[in-house]
């Protein structure tokens, strides 16, 4: 027995215009149709009367649901009428010598199965929309008036999507568009009003409730002029991603949200060689390190497009590993991944792993970032950054991985922090296992700055802080910092494992350096507050470890292009192999002994540009 129930009514009109079909069309043949032919016409609605039934069956016409049918129930009732016409026509073959059965009527016959099942389905579409719309109205429910910056195929999308569900309360007015071609247009019915620069003057004339930034690809510089003009017009305004967070690339009305300081920082979207990407990931056996972080985990959702045959998750907190986990099962069924909590110190636990699963790519997200917190505990981060990062490596060379990917940072350049110095010496470990890879092998390091949102950066905590009514706390008016937003990051870091040089280190494009102080002003004003009135900006004082600016090059590296704007290989120069290994031997020696000092002195002499901040008997720190 069918799981679907057939309503009877819609099942009565589909068989009545099914049935007289025929005599339809015998008419419009005849002109109008004789009495000696009435008999000829009952006898084959008759005969061809089940045939149809059994094909609208087949193509699912009595299952569909008239008030949201759309192009593919059309297509279906065109497929139905196609099938009969067919059938028909070898059913006239049969028995035109019995009856008088013209080989037109068929023809006839689809055209008005067609027009007739496909106009009570469009009637009974306009009917329940008009219903909806009053129905809303009588619960006295007021729908916000939304003017659509971008007429373009993200807008059109999302004004349909309100079209059809105005119990969503947003009833889209119009459309603002800088392409001179479509301000002379209508886009769904809808008139583009003028440019960008009309934001104020259309939300007046036009009282407008609500300004929708819809243009996924739109620069960070465009998204600030609509939010100021629309906070100087004392209107609401709201967006939808950018094409960097957008996996699917189609926006829809769930994925509309307010507007944040990342979209104030968009740049034009990474175009990727989605062909190289593929080339070195479908149907391969992935393992990620750190892969319940804020990298990590965006790298696993950018991985899983590329269909991966198995990917392994690795990381030490539980609690993030099962929620990347819980995801993946939500949005990706179907997908062969393995979760296994495993410290990249642990040596043994990482062997177990590599031999059993014997991963073809692996990428090295795990790491001690906090840059403060590594200035108390210099050798937790050697032990983690460069520990974790030898352990990584020299199983990748056993098991035959091959590409190797480090994530790292613009902290490692001139460092001036443990934490930047460990990254430092992180890449020299992977540059030096790439020169004992095979040929068919290869390790690179990614090198790229701060990301937006991710755990411990400083847009939550500003978030908090204003939540918390103030202040927010910045270290210094002038201190800048080179942002990407966290996809923009993972798609880049993947692009460049594919671009696949053997012991390069990859410089990310980070586009301009932001001043910190600029970013709170923003996300304050995005908060509907004013900055130093409503709450405080409040300059405590660079911290240990912190620069005033990052640089993604030490002088002497300079940089060359690779095939992809975005992505530079540094130059640089190599140490020799010996004199580091006996370097980490003395590194790891000292972090084992927790003598952080030692730690420091020892960085200081793989990495002469380094600057340290050296721990006093009373526990302050001094500049070294």
């Amino acid at each position: 027995m069918s799981k679907y129930k057939i309503p009877l009514f819609k099942h009565a009109i589909d068989s009545a215009i099914i049935f007289l079909s025929t005599f339809i069309a015998y008419t419009l043949r005849l002109e109008p149709i004789q009495a000696d032919y009435f008999f000829p016409a009952l006898v084959v609605s008759i005969i061809t009367f089940p045939i149809k039934t059994g094909i609208g069956f087949l193509f699912g016409l009595y299952r569909q649901s008239w008030h949201n049918v759309g192009v593919k129930d059309l297509s279906a009732i065109i497929k139905f009428a196609a099938g009969y016409t067919l059938i028909s026509l070898v059913i006239r073959a049969l028995l035109s010598e019995l009856i008088f059965w013209p080989i037109s009527i068929a023809f006839i016959e689809a055209m008005i199965l067609i027009f007739g099942l496909s106009l009570i389905r469009l009637t009974r579409r306009v009917v329940y929309s008009q219903r909806k719309k009053a129905l809303i109205k009588s619960k006295d429910k007021v729908q916000k008036r939304v003017l659509v910056i971008g007429a373009g195929e993200a807008g059109t999308f999302i004004v349909r999507e309100m079209q059809r569900h105005p119990e969503s309360g947003l009833l889209p007015i119009g459309f603002l568009d800088d392409d001179v071609i479509k301000q002379k247009q209508n886009f769904l019915g809808l008139p583009v009003f003028g440019a960008l620069y009309d934001l104020k003057q259309v939300v007046d004339a036009e009282d407008i409730d609500q300004v929708l930034i819809a243009i996924p690809s739109v620069t960070g510089d465009v998204i600030t002029k609509v939010v100021h003009d629309a906070q100087e017009a004392s209107v609401q305004y709201r967006t939808i991603p950018g094409f960097h967070e957008l996996l699917s690339g189609q926006a829809s009305m769930s994925q509309i949200r307010e507007v944040d300081v990342q979209d104030l920082l968009r740049r034009k979207p990474v175009q990727l060689d989605l062909a190289l990407i593929a080339h070195y990931l479908k149907d391969q056996i992935v393992l990620v390190s750190g892969a319940g972080g804020s990298i990590g985990s965006e790298i696993v959702r950018q991985v899983v497009r590329f269909n991966p045959r198995k990917l392994i998750l690795v990381g030490r907190g539980e609690n993030s590993l099962y929620l990347i986990s819980e995801e993946l099962q939500k949005n990706f069924h179907g997908l062969n991944f393995l979760c296994k909590v495993i410290d990249v110190r642990d040596r043994n636990s990482l062997e177990h792993l590599f031999s059993r699963e014997q991963p073809n790519v692996v990428f090295h997200a795990a790491a001690h970032k906090h840059v403060p917190l590594m200035e108390l505990a210099p050798e937790q981060a050697v032990l983690n950054n460069v520990g974790g990062t030898k352990n990584l490596v020299e199983l990748a060379l056993k098991y035959k991985v091959s590409c190797f990917v480090n994530i790292s940072t613009d902290k490692a350049v001139n460092p001036t922090s443990v934490m930047g110095a460990t990254k430092r010496v992180a890449e020299y470990t992977v540059e030096l296992a790439s020169r004992q890879a095979q040929s068919n092998q290869r390790f690179v390091s990614v090198r790229f700055g701060n990301v937006l949102g991710s755990r411990g950066s400083v847009i939550p905590k500003f978030k908090q802080q204003i939540l918390s009514g103030g202040p927010v706390t910045v270290t210094h008016p002038e201190m800048v910092r080179f942002f990407m937003t966290i996809p923009e990051a993972s798609q880049l870091v993947l692009q460049a494992g594919g671009i696949g040089q053997n012991g390069e280190v990859y410089v990310l494009d980070m586009g301009e350096p932001v001043k910190i102080v600029d970013m709170a002003t923003e996300l304050i004003k995005l908060s509907g507050l004013v900055p130093n009135k409503d709450i405080r900006i409040e300059f405590t004082g660079i911290r240990p470890g912190e620069k005033l600016y990052e640089e993604l090059l030490t002088s002497e590296e300079g940089t060359n292009s690779t095939h992809h704007e975005k992505i530079y290989v540094a130059k640089k120069g190599s140490m020799d192999s010996e004199v580091f290994e006996n370097y980490l031997e003395s590194l790891f020696f000292a972090a084992s002994s927790g003598n952080g000092e030692d730690v420091k002195r020892v960085l200081k002499k793989i990495i002469p540009t380094f600057s340290y901040t050296e721990t006093k008997k009373d526990n302050s720190l001094q500049k070294v």
